[in-house]
């Protein structure tokens, strides 16, 4: 059986809360499942806003020499990245918005018309969680916005999507559900 790698990304500031519980049981999940696993958490990490000079899309690498050059090459290498962040007002936290960013000549080439993807045959999944609970959540477009930045950016990039998992009303529940459970560990069969 080919190896194969999956770049684990925490979003969150809380190495405790439940987004960091998702990624953790997908993480485990991985590597039952025989994936050799690196796991980053973006708000350990020096990583600069992105100047926007655009010198990336000749590059393919941000030429700010910071952390993001490791997750560049680890993105690289992997064939499934796992993405778990928080909702915030309805998109991602702001480290996770920088590190698409920065992430820009790495994941799509500038044309006169459409970017061109650069990650094509690279896989990701979604995990996210908001203290707004169920259906609002999703009614008043909290989880949905978050995911469609994230899509957005994933898809471009040619990234096809094999798992998105939601979980709302989140501060009220510390512990993962056995139906959110199989719902992680199904994204990664």
């Amino acid at each position: 059986m080919e190896e194969k790698n999956i770049l684990a990304v925490l979003g969150s500031p809380h190495t405790d809360g439940k987004t960091a519980a998702m990624l953790d049981r997908a993480v485990r999940q991985a590597e039952k499942r025989g994936y050799r696993v690196t796991k980053v958490n973006l708000y350990e990490k020096n990583i600069s806003f992105c100047k926007g000079c655009e010198a990336c899309y000749k590059t393919q690498n941000c030429i700010i020499n910071d952390d993001m050059r490791e997750i560049t090459a680890l993105l690289r290498e992997c064939h499934t990245i796992i993405l778990a962040a928080p909702v915030y007002w309805a998109n991602v936290p702001a480290p996770v918005k920088n590190m698409f960013d920065r992430l820009l000549g790495a994941a799509m080439e500038k044309t006169n018309t459409f970017p061109k993807p650069r990650l094509k045959g690279k896989k990701y999944i979604i995990l996210t969680s908001c203290h707004t609970p169920a259906p609002f959540s999703w009614i008043f477009g909290q989880s949905r916005g978050a995911i469609r930045n994230i899509d957005e950016f994933f898809k471009t990039a040619g990234m096809k999507p094999i798992g998105k998992v939601v979980c709302s009303g989140a501060k009220n529940n510390k512990a993962l559900s056995d139906r959110m459970i199989k719902k992680i560990e199904k994204c990664l069969k």
